[in-house]
């Protein structure tokens, strides 16, 4: 594949750093005064741009017709939504930059998939939560009168939240656990998705859209009754901690984060935990945990952030494969990509 197909970009345009700006200030409500380089970021490090702009390439050039990705497990609206998110994050401007056409196309794919009767996001609740995201970070930021291209428009994306928010709060009435799992059905949940879908609906509340308190206030219990002491967070089941991997360990301390409740024990213990474990590799899954670590310690503790993050782009840079890609896939690149997108902080979600 030849990635001089996409011409060398310099520094982000000042439109572009005007639109993120415009964005994190717009749904930041009454947060105290930052430091401006923390939030909107710095000089963007030169081996973060290579890498990043060689595993766009590769997703654009893998993007399908109708505008998804694959992953191991097939396509579904939760890749398509991770792909347009790392699209959205490199800073180009969304309506008419490099990557607009690749964006349109992936929001259409979504809107298009979406079930008009239950808003269900197919094809898991992964996909669910994850699709939900991605709208959430497009929603204001990419000019709708653009978005179908003369085709027949399906809803609008406020419309679509809308639908996604609904059907996870029904969803989640079915559930005893007040959590999700892999069908809109399940009676029983999991830290990992009810993480994927919390932090959906947690977008698209910051978004403007109105999520009901007792939907996510339900989940965020079942996170905290999951997570122990030690700030190890069970599977499934929802109580203790038991051991659980340093995955959900991240996925616990972003939610109690996003969802403003540092003060709680256990974010306090979940960070901790990160901060004892900076060196950890996680060998299963290990684009779902640099997404996450990333956004954990970013939210908690930057100067852990920091540190990790000089080492991820180390690790990162020697891994991408010649194509662009991470994983040989849609889904291990756009992950990958946002494992690093907080060094461009153009997504209203990494606001801190």
């Amino acid at each position: 594949m030849n990635i001089a197909l996409l011409p060398p970009r310099s520094n982000k345009t000042r439109a572009a750093l005007l639109l993120g700006a415009t964005l994190t200030l717009a749904w930041s409500g009454s947060a105290p005064a930052q430091d401006p380089g923390l939030r909107f970021g710095g000089q963007i490090p030169a081996e973060v741009e290579t890498v990043y702009e060689r595993g766009l390439a590769y997703l654009v050039q893998t993007q399908s017709a109708s505008g998804t990705w694959g992953g191991p497990h097939g396509e579904g609206c939760g890749i398509t939504g991770i792909c347009t998110m790392a699209l959205l994050a490199s800073g180009e401007d969304p309506n008419y930059g490099r990557y607009a056409g690749a964006i349109r196309r992936a929001l259409r794919s979504i809107l298009q998939a979406q079930d008009p009767q239950t808003g269900y996001l197919p094809n898991s609740m992964y996909h669910h939560g994850f699709g939900m995201l991605g709208l959430a970070e497009a929603y204001g930021a990419v000019d709708e009168t653009l978005l179908w291209e003369g085709q027949k428009p399906v809803r609008s994306i406020a419309q679509s939240l809308d639908l996604a928010i609904r059907c996870a709060a029904t969803s989640q009435k079915k559930n005893r656990w007040g959590g999700w799992r892999y069908s809109p059905d399940a009676t029983d949940a999991d830290t990992s998705v009810v993480g994927a879908v919390l932090m959906g609906l947690l977008a698209a509340r910051n978004a403007g859209l109105a999520v009901p308190d007792e939907t996510t206030e339900a989940a965020l219990e079942y996170m905290r009754r999951s997570t122990g002491k030690e700030g190890s967070v069970a599977y499934s089941g929802g109580f203790g901690g038991m051991g659980g991997s340093i995955n959900l360990t991240a996925i616990s301390a972003l939610v109690g984060a996003v969802s403003k409740s540092k003060d709680s024990d256990a974010y306090k213990a979940s960070l901790q935990r990160l901060r004892e474990n900076l060196e950890h590799k996680e060998t299963s899954y290990p684009e779902y945990f640099g997404y996450y670590m990333a956004q954990a310690l970013f939210q908690g503790d930057y100067s852990a952030w920091q540190k990790w993050n000089e080492a991820k782009v180390r690790e990162l840079r020697e891994a991408q494969k010649t194509d662009g890609s991470f994983g040989g896939s849609g889904y291990g690149t756009g992950m990958t990509l946002l494992s690093l997108a907080l060094n461009y902080r153009l997504l209203p979600i990494y606001e801190r």
